[in-house]
């Protein structure tokens, strides 16, 4: 007799985001280590930290959402600290690194997890349609955060010949027709600057690699697909998504994945950055880590 797979309960609130309260793992794998998460406040950025603050790392939360950011270093001080910081300008990334290593005398994980979606309706994903202003407000945070991240990190990681950058790039940056232009020619600009760096800065001992990952429902992804609906107008309404939100967003990623069964959460994505940024991957560079239950190798398009 053949034992019956029941599929996982979807998990509702809070806990589909990353914020479940497990114990301390009994080998913690980024002890003494000094992390930097860019828009570390909520969604895959806030798993990171919880998860990278209980495996011994002292993490700096990097956002503009201060509130949600002083609200999460606080809860779980003096581990995490919070630093408001803009990704897309020069002088707050520099600003960021400079006073991490003032404070902890070394920067030895930058993970660039910050960026923007960008409008998500259907009236703007057609080239004919193309809006520039909303294509360069994109690349401004996605890529331009992202190569200056690694610029200011490099520059403070190669003296001591060690460290690991990551950056989150998508599913959209590994094959077309998984989300708008703009969108998906910030994140294919990410892995290719992912691979080029890591080209240039293995000589001194940096690893610099990137996650793709497939759709979880971060307040930032329910709040795009809100303003592409009929129903909802609000495009700046960044609230909290309601529990009913998060089971529909959910429901619709396991049905588009390949892999049945599991379910991809905020956590998912942070325990793939939690191995990238360990010693257990020492000899993993210039990699993109895709975490999309093996939709990229059995689809051709989503919708676009």
């Amino acid at each position: 007799m053949t034992a019956q797979v029941m599929p996982e309960k979807p998990l509702q609130g809070s806990y589909a985001l990353g914020r479940e309260n497990t114990p301390p793992p009994s080998h913690k794998r980024l002890e003494g280590k000094i992390a930097i998460v860019t828009g570390g406040a909520r969604g895959i950025g806030e798993a990171t930290v919880r998860l990278f603050a209980r495996h011994g790392a002292k993490v700096v939360v990097a956002d503009v959402e201060d509130s949600l950011g002083n609200a999460l270093a606080d809860s779980l001080a003096p581990s995490v600290t919070y630093f408001h910081c803009d990704v897309s300008l020069e002088e707050d990334i520099q600003n960021l690194i400079e006073s991490t290593i003032s404070r902890y005398g070394q920067l030895d994980i930058l993970f660039n997890n910050a960026g923007v979606l960008g409008n998500q309706s259907k009236a703007h994903k057609s080239i004919v349609d193309f809006d520039i202003d909303e294509f360069d407000r994109v690349m401004r945070v996605n890529v331009r955060g992202v190569a200056l991240g690694i610029k200011h990190a490099a520059r403070v990681m190669i003296p001591r010949r060690v460290g690991c950058i990551l950056s989150t790039a998508s599913v959209a940056g590994v094959m077309g027709g998984l989300g708008p232009h703009a969108y998906t020619a910030s994140k294919h600009a990410i892995v290719g600057l992912t691979k080029n760096t890591a080209c240039e800065l293995g000589r001194y001992g940096i690893r610099i690699n990137c996650i793709s990952p497939f759709g979880v429902a971060t307040p930032m992804l329910i709040n795009a697909w809100r303003s592409s609906s009929d129903e909802e107008e609000d495009f700046m309404d960044f609230g909290m998504p309601r529990d009913e939100e998060v089971e529909k967003m959910e429901d619709f990623v396991r049905g588009l994945a390949n892999l049945k069964g599991p379910t991809l959460r905020a956590k998912d994505i942070a325990e793939a950055a939690l191995y990238l940024a360990s010693d257990e991957s020492k000899y993993v560079s210039g990699h993109n880590l895709v975490v999309d239950g093996g939709i990229t190798t059995s689809r051709n398009c989503v919708n676009l």
